[in-house]
C-alpha cells in the first residue's frame, strides 16, 4: 500500500490458485462490479471514524495507486504527521482489502525501532481508511546521497547498516519486508544527521519459520531468483538489500537490461559485474559482501544476522573515505531524474483514461458476455477481441486470462476485463503516450526542447544541474540534434532502462505477463501452487 511520502512498489497477490486476485487490477474511475460497499470495514480496531475531530488534512505529499498521503496536523498538540488515505473505492478485490489490512496490522506488531516509521493513529469511515504515520520530510535516499557533493564507501557501509537492521529487526518478529529499495527509505529530516526509516510495509507479510510463498512481490531490479521461481521466504529481503548496496557502490544495478524481459533473465543469471567503474576502487572486503547478498542459491546467501557480522560492516567506521568519484554520483543523479520523468509522463497517461474508454470498454464487456452471466470465457473474449480488431494468438490469449483471473475458473469479471481491455490498448497504440508527449511539448513544435525538460525536472522550484538535464538528452536524445522527438520520447518509456520503478501497477502487470512467459519458454521452473 505505500507510507509516507513514497510510492508503492506492486504486488501480485495469488495465495491459491482457486482464490486468485487480478494482477491487473486497477481503479478506472469506478466501482463496475466490485462488490464494494460503502458499508465495506477494513481495519479490525481503528483509532477511531471521524479523523477532522483530531486532526487537519493539509497539502498532499504524494500519490500511490490506492491512496494519497496528506500532511496532517494533531490538532490538540500542531505535531505534523503523514496521513495515508485511502479510498474505499480503489479497493476492488478482497486481497486489496487484505493488503491494507496486512499492512496496518504488521506496524503496528513491529516494535518501536528509530529506523521504522512509526505508526500514530488509524480512522475509517464510510469512504476511507486513513493511516496516521510519523512525518518524513528528509527526501529519499538517493536524494540526499547525490545532494552531498561527496560520496564515499564509508557512507555506503553505514547507509548498509540501518538497512539491514531493518531486515533483522522484521525478520526476528516474523515479517518478511517483500519490497525493499531506495525510494521505500527516507530521511526523517533535512539535517545532516537525521535517521533513515523503513516508510512502506505495504508488501510486506507474517512468516513462520520454513513457510514458503509463491507470489511475485516486489519491484523488478530488486527481486531475487527465488521470488520469479515462485519459492522464497525471508532471504529475499538481503537479495534486495545486495542490490541496493551493490547500487549505492557504483550507481547502477547489477541485473540490468533494455527490457523487462531481459532484466528478469539477468537475475535468474546472477552474474554480477566487478569490472565497471568505480569496481576497482572499491575494497575487497564489500565486493565480498555484495557477492554474498546476491548469492543465487538462498540456502548460502547470508542471513541478516551474518550480514551485520560481515567484516566490512563491523568496521563500517573505518571502511574508505575516499571519494568513489563523480561517476557514481553522476549516475544516481540522473537515474533520479529520469524516474521524475517517467513518473510525470506515466501519471498523465493515467490521468487521461477517460470516461468515456472506460464506457467503451463496459459496452465490449456487455457485448461479449452472451449470457449475460456478469463473466465471460476464453472463447467468448477470443471472438470479442477479434471484432474489435484485436489479433492475439491463442497462446497468449490463455497466458492472459491466466494472469488476469481472480478465481482460477478460466472466465473474466467485468473488473479483469476492464483491466485486460486497457493493457491490450496500451500495447495496440501510442495514443496515451502522444498525450503525456504533448504534455512535456509546450511550444508544440513536435520536440522536447532543453529547457521544457529542464522545467519538467524541475520539482516545486528546485533547479536540477545542467549536468543531469544534459546527461538525460544525451541518453534519450539517439540521433543527437539537441531535442527529444516522439519516437525517441516513446523508446524511453518503453525501455526497461528506469531501473527504479515507482508503479507497482505498471510492474505487476509486466512481470507477471513476464513470469509466465518465462515459465512457458522454460527459462523458469515455478514452483507448486500453495505456500
Amino acid at each position: 500500500m505505500g507510507n509516507c511520502c513514497a510510492t508503492p512498489g506492486f504486488s501480485e497477490e495469488k495465495k491459491k490458485k482457486k482464490n486468485r486476485p487480478n494482477p491487473f487490477s486497477i481503479d478506472y474511475g469506478g466501482n463496475h462490479g466490485s462488490g464494494v460497499t460503502d458499508k465495506l470495514v477494513v481495519l479490525k480496531d481503528p483509532t477511531g471514524h471521524n479523523i477532522s475531530e483530531r486532526y487537519d488534512l493539509g497539502r498532499e505529499l504524494g500519490r500511490g495507486e490506492f491512496g494519497i498521503t496528506y500532511l496532517c496536523t494533531e490538532l490538540e498538540t500542531g505535531e505534523k504527521y503523514a496521513c495515508k488515505s485511502i479510498s474505499k473505492k480503489k479497493l476492488r478485490t478482497s486481497v486489496d482489502i487484505e493488503d491494507v489490512r496486512r499492512e496496518v496490522e504488521i506496524m503496528k506488531h513491529m516494535p518501536k525501532h528509530p529506523n521504522i516509521v512509526t505508526l500514530k493513529d488509524t480512522y475509517e469511515d464510510d469512504t476511507a481508511v486513513n493511516i496516521i504515520m510519523e512525518l518524513c520530510e528528509g527526501g529519499e535516499l538517493f536524494d540526499r546521497i547525490v545532494a552531498r557533493g561527496h560520496y564515499t564507501e564509508r557512507a555506503a557501509a553505514a547507509v548498509m547498516k540501518t538497512i539491514v537492521e531493518v531486515v533483522q529487526m522484521c525478520h526476528r518478529h516474523g515479517v518478511i519486508h517483500r519490497d525493499l529499495k531506495p525510494e521505500n527509505f527516507l530521511f526523517a529530516n533535512k539535517k545532516e544527521t537525521a535517521p533513515i526509516k523503513a516508510i512502506d510495509f505495504g508488501l510486506s507479510v507474517f512468516f513462520k519459520h520454513g513457510e514458503r510463498f509463491n507470489e511475485i512481490v516486489g519491484s523488478p531490479y530488486y527481486m531475487a531468483p527465488e521470488v520469479l521461481k515462485r519459492n522464497y521466504g525471508p532471504e529475499v529481503d538481503v537479495w534486495s538489500a545486495g542490490v541496493i548496496l551493490y547500487i549505492l557502490l557504483c550507481g547502477v544495478p547489477p541485473f540490468w537490461a533494455e527490457t523487462e524481459q531481459g532484466v528478469a533473465q539477468a537475475i535468474i543469471r546472477s552474474v554480477v559485474d566487478f569490472k565497471r567503474d568505480p569496481w576497482p576502487k572499491v575494497s575487497d572486503n564489500a565486493k565480498d559482501l555484495v557477492k554474498k547478498m546476491l548469492d543465487p542459491d538462498s540456502s548460502r546467501r547470508l542471513t541478516a544476522q551474518q550480514v551485520l557480522e560481515h567484516p566490512w560492516l563491523q568496521n563500517a567506521k573505518k571502511a574508505p573515505n575516499v571519494s568513489l568519484g563523480e561517476t557514481v554520483k553522476s549516475r544516481l543523479r540522473q537515474f533520479s531524474m529520469m524516474n521524475k520523468l517517467k513518473r510525470k509522463a506515466l501519471r498523465v497517461v493515467a490521468e487521461h483514461l477517460s470516461v468515456e474508454e472506460v464506457a467503451g470498454i463496459k459496452e465490449a464487456f456487455e457485448m461479449m458476455d452472451s449470457g449475460k452471466k456478469g463473466k465471460i470465457h476464453l472463447e467468448e473474449l477470443r471472438v470479442g477481441l477479434q471484432k474489435l480488431g484485436h489479433q492475439i494468438t491463442d497462446d497468449d490469449l490463455q497466458i492472459l486470462v491466466e494472469a488476469a483471473a481472480v478465481d482460477g475458473d478460466g472466465t473474466l469479471s467485468y473488473g479483469e476485463f476492464v483491466a485486460v481491455s486497457v493493457h491490450l490498448k496500451k500495447m495496440a497504440n501510442d495514443e496515451h503516450l502522444h498525450r503525456a508527449f504533448s504534455f512535456f511539448d509546450r511550444n508544440k513544435s513536435g520536440y522536447i526542447e532543453i529547457e521544457e525538460l529542464r522545467e519538467a525536472l524541475s520539482d516545486d522550484g528546485d533547479a536540477n544541474t545542467e549536468e543531469v538535464v544534459s546527461a538525460i538528452m544525451h541518453d534519450v536524445d539517439t540521433d543527437k540534434d539537441g531535442r527529444i522527438s516522439y519516437e525517441e520520447f516513446a523508446a524511453m518509456m518503453k525501455a526497461g532502462t528506469d531501473w527504479r520503478k515507482a508503479s507497482r501497477q505498471y510492474s505487476r502487470e509486466r512481470f507477471n505477463s513476464l513470469s509466465l512467459k518465462l515459465m512457458r519458454n522454460g527459462s523458469v521452473h515455478f514452483a507448486n501452487e500453495g505456500r
